[in-house]
């Protein structure tokens, strides 16, 4: 008879084989109405699945965000696939996952659709669920599952099935009183009459298992939510995003292009260049304060390093590589962390050398698929304000502490005072043994249990070589962008021959701290923009103010204000042209520059300066030693 454990410390023993629903039975009916999975020993689990062992289970209702996750996972794999079945028949499902805030589904039409037949699909998905069918599972063989797709006519499902591992428990789950079946890791709700509220909201390509070489198949986006409450918000929320869309307020403002040329990567324009330079600048002071030497390492290196780094075997797919005329084959650096470690290695290190750390600002390039490119956001080709710490491990704890405060304060001189934290311990597939595992996870853990700080576990998702700790941003609309990295490392010192002399004269392996608190420059560059709507700090933003004269007779007190603005280190912007005045401050208004100086023949005779902020109608008259006391203050970051 297992003993259950409940989240609240109660526990009672049941009759092996009970199930969640009698579970939730046994606590109370209105429970069993409302439960949709079973958490067993933080495992989700359907409703149905027997439990035969002790464990720790609790209860998923809808009101839990594993509830709101399973409904969105039901409402893609049962309800969206069956209504693209039942309107589409020849159409072929693929995959189905929940995203963030949604789900999508991957399929082959005989013929593609448009987003003109969403209603058309969204009103079978609703006739579906009036229905609220039951939700049947069951398990079967490898080759019964193959059999049953290889029936329904669908080829990817049984791809699916012959490239996995498994030879066994198979979970297909029907809908009662159809013949729609699907193959799902689950778990799903019991019936459809829990299924909430929903929007189909996008249409895109997507190669099948990601792969050019593959057919293109259509992906459905959709989002789901428990209520119409709850969709309206998220509706605005995505409608003020597409607002703030850094791509689009790029294009406004001027800061940077992409072209098929070179898919990925990045045209910067003088102002968004300008930006760039900024994040860099700033960067290196924080960096030089800390105890970092700035270093700078090939971009083209041998294969032979990355064989031995462990980065061939993981991330060759990714790479670029290269062939020259004498055969040796060549790879775009992926990550900067093999090359900077030839600079530690390029010299005899004693303890006494340690810590020492070196920061970078690599571009590192990645292949990834054409359908993942997304602006700033994901590209092929990117800067990463990369550094690395060579330490004793008795040093480990307190540079990692170093290095979680420091990244903190970066992202307040940002605007984000909101940080969430997690923690991420080793992954299935990794280098290096158990002990030296336990030691690295021990030290960084514990150093975000001396400051106090909050976080998440992230089980099972710290880096191939070493556990990390992961920074993840709130922006203005409440999105979630993961930044910041701390990984720690002493995997990789052994497989590039990375030692130092310890206090014995023998030769040792010191703990590689892996670093970065932007991440990829350009990422956190579409980041802030959207943060901010373009509206950037005034120290940030690449153009600081504006001058728009009324009529040429105020040209050379023009050029006189931009002198003065300009030798005290501010970018400015004169626009002289014979326009009206609305006209160049629309356009002003629309580059996002922070002040406008407008001068008139007043303003000449005066010496004076008629001042708007951007984003107001009121205008200030001030003088020019006044208003650059205000620049000044305004650009003062720690």
């Amino acid at each position: 008879m297992p003993l259950i454990t409940f989240p609240d410390g109660r526990n009672k023993k049941y009759q092996s084989g009970v199930t969640g629903i009698e579970i939730a039975g046994d606590i109370s009916e209105s429970l069993k109405k409302k439960a949709v999975a079973i958490l067993v020993d933080n495992q989700q689990k359907d409703l149905t699945d027997p439990i035969e062992e002790d464990s720790k289970v609790s209860i998923i209702t809808l009101n839990d965000n594993d509830g709101l996750e399973i409904m969105r996972h039901t409402l893609t794999a049962q309800v969206l696939a069956r209504a693209i079945k039942n309107l589409y028949p020849g159409a072929k499902l693929a995959i189905g996952p929940t995203i963030d805030d949604g789900f999508y589904y991957d399929i082959l039409f005989k013929k593609p659709i448009s987003i003109e037949d969403f209603p058309e699909i969204e009103k079978e998905m609703l006739k579906i669920i009036k229905d609220g069918a039951n939700i049947n599972k069951t398990i079967k063989s490898r080759k019964e599952a193959i059999s049953l797709f290889d029936e329904l006519s669908e080829p990817y499902k049984v791809n699916i099935i012959e490239e996995s591992k498994q030879e066994n428990n198979f979970q297909i789950y029907h809908q009662q009183n159809t013949d729609f079946y699907d193959l799902c890791r689950g778990p799903h709700l019991p019936n459809l009459k829990h299924i909430g509220v929903f929007k189909l909201t996008k249409l895109a390509g997507a190669y099948w298992r990601g792969d050019a070489k593959n057919e293109m198949l259509q992906r459905i986006y959709g989002t789901a939510w428990r209520n119409e409450k709850e969709l309206k918000n998220y509706l605005k929320l995505i409608e003020e995003a597409e607002k703030r869309d850094h791509r689009k307020l790029g294009k406004e403002m001027d800061l940077f292009h992409f072209q098929d040329d070179a898919p990925g990567s990045v045209f910067w324009h003088s102002k968004g260049w300008n930006i760039f330079k900024k994040l860099i600048d700033y960067m290196r002071r924080k960096q030089e304060l800390n105890g970092y030497n700035e270093i700078s390492t090939p971009t083209v290196l041998d294969r032979s390093l990355w064989e031995k780094s462990g980065h061939w075997e993981k991330f060759q797919e990714n790479m670029y590589l290269a062939q020259t005329k004498d055969e040796k084959i060549f790879a775009l650096k992926p990550m900067n962390c093999p090359g900077g470690m030839q600079i530690f290695n390029n010299s005899l290190r004693s303890y006494r050398d340690l810590p020492m750390r070196v920061a970078e600002f690599g571009k590192v390039f990645r292949f990834e698929p054409s359908g993942a490119l997304h602006g700033l956001m994901r590209v092929r080709e990117f800067t990463q304000d990369d550094a690395h710490i060579y330490c004793l491990k008795e040093q480990m704890q307190d540079e990692c502490i170093k290095i979680i405060n420091l990244t903190l304060e970066i992202y307040k001189d940002f605007g984000f005072e909101d940080v969430k934290i997690k923690f991420s311990n080793r992954p299935q597939k990794r280098i290096g043994d158990d002990k030296t595992w336990d030691f690295l996870e021990n030290s960084l853990e514990n150093s975000l249990k001396k400051l106090g700080l909050n976080y998440e576990i992230n089980e099972g998702e710290g880096a191939f070589y070493g556990p990390k700790i992961e920074f993840v941003l709130i922006d203005a609309l409440s999105r979630e962008w993961q930044c910041g990295t701390l990984q720690v490392d002493l995997n990789l010192p052994p497989r590039l021959n990375a030692t130092y002399v310890d206090h014995n004269g023998e030769k040792s392996y010191p703990v590689m701290i892996h670093r970065a608190f932007f991440g990829s420059l350009e990422r956190f560059i579409g980041i802030l923009i959207e943060h901010y709507s373009g509206k950037l700090p005034i120290w940030l933003a690449p153009i600081q103010v504006a001058i728009a004269t009324i009529n040429d007779k105020c040209d050379d007190y023009c050029d006189e204000l931009s002198e003065v603005l300009e030798s005290q280190g501010f970018t400015t912007k004169s626009d002289k042209r014979n326009e009206k005045l609305n006209y160049k401050i629309r356009e002003i208004s629309n580059e996002k520059i922070p002040f406008l100086i407008v001068v008139g023949e007043k303003e000449v005779q005066e010496k004076t300066l008629s001042i708007r902020e951007l984003g107001t109608k009121q205008t200030s008259t001030l003088k020019i030693e006044e208003f650059l006391k205000k620049l000044k203050k305004s650009c003062r970051i720690s």
